[in-house]
């Protein structure tokens, strides 16, 4: 593992999180031998807009039971759990946090997911699995963390049918400058590494992926974050969510995500490949 690498692992390791999330479960009044996906997601839908934008990104792959789907930087598990419950298909997950690993195959386990889920600790960019393998490869929020682009969309490629999808909903570099840090992938600029819409296009159709969809969904997510924040306020933070996949700073890390997207710092987008 590189040096780049192992400080983003440190950035995303907590330290005792299956603990943490099996407590806040609890809190919540989540019976644990009998959970399902939706138990989980104020948790597990760790992307801008939660289960709202995996839900979205799902609907433009017409998925089902026969397609075999990679989930790259897979998290605790959250969007490979609903895609599996949803659709029936195979989902492995890949990311380069350990712990998340651990974690998503627990919480796979405890929700009856385990034969159609799998997690495996890896890099994206050196992704362990044969060419040609997967119907869809799916992505969110990931690539903020690698500086070398083309190498992650081209292991990508790589691992697609002929004819399957990229789906990504991820972060980019907006007109506005520079973001403010810290931010929920970084505490400051040294793991970060935004790239305009615009570079990310060209890439994807330099290796030959083909254009499906693409939307600019910054406002949407700006609405969302202050609706979340408003209801924070209003309630208190609820015993499962995110803060604890983002530690102490995680109030600060959304208010300035939300800076962000206003000043236009940062935007984000819904997309789908063709190979």
């Amino acid at each position: 593992m590189s040096a780049e690498q192992q400080a983003v692992t440190e950035h995303y390791s907590v330290g005792g999180l299956a603990d943490k999330v099996f407590d806040a479960l609890r809190a919540a009044g989540k019976d644990l031998d009998h959970l399902v996906p939706d138990d989980l997601a104020p948790l597990d839908a760790f992307h801008i807009r939660g289960r709202d934008a995996t839900r979205e990104l799902a609907a433009l792959a017409q998925l089902g039971a026969s397609h075999e789907v990679l989930d790259v930087g897979s998290g605790v598990g959250g969007s490979a759990r609903f895609l599996a419950a949803q659709f029936g298909c195979r989902v492995a997950g890949v990311d380069l946090t350990e712990e998340y690993c651990r974690v998503a195959t627990l919480l796979s386990q405890r929700c009856g997911l385990a034969a159609l889920t799998s997690f495996r600790a890896a890099s994206a960019l050196e992704l362990p699995f044969s060419g040609e393998r997967f119907d869809v490869v799916w992505t969110e929020h990931v690539q903020m963390n690698i500086a070398h682009k083309a190498r992650f969309y081209g292991e990508i490629r790589r691992v697609l049918k002929p004819g399957g999808l990229l789906l990504f909903h991820d972060v980019f570099q907006g007109t506005g400058g520079s973001p403010h840090f810290p931010v929920p992938w970084a505490s400051d600029a040294a793991i970060s590494h935004l790239a305009t819409p615009s570079d990310i296009g060209r890439l994807l159709e330099s290796i030959g992926l083909q254009r499906q969809h693409w939307e600019d969904v910054s406002a949407k997510s700006l609405a969302w974050f202050r609706a979340l924040l408003e209801r924070f306020a209003a309630r208190g933070r609820p015993p499962l969510g995110l803060h604890l996949l983002m530690g102490a700073d995680a109030a600060q890390k959304l208010d300035n995500l939300v800076r962000n997207l206003d000043e236009a710092r940062v935007v984000a987008v819904q997309a789908m490949y063709l190979k």
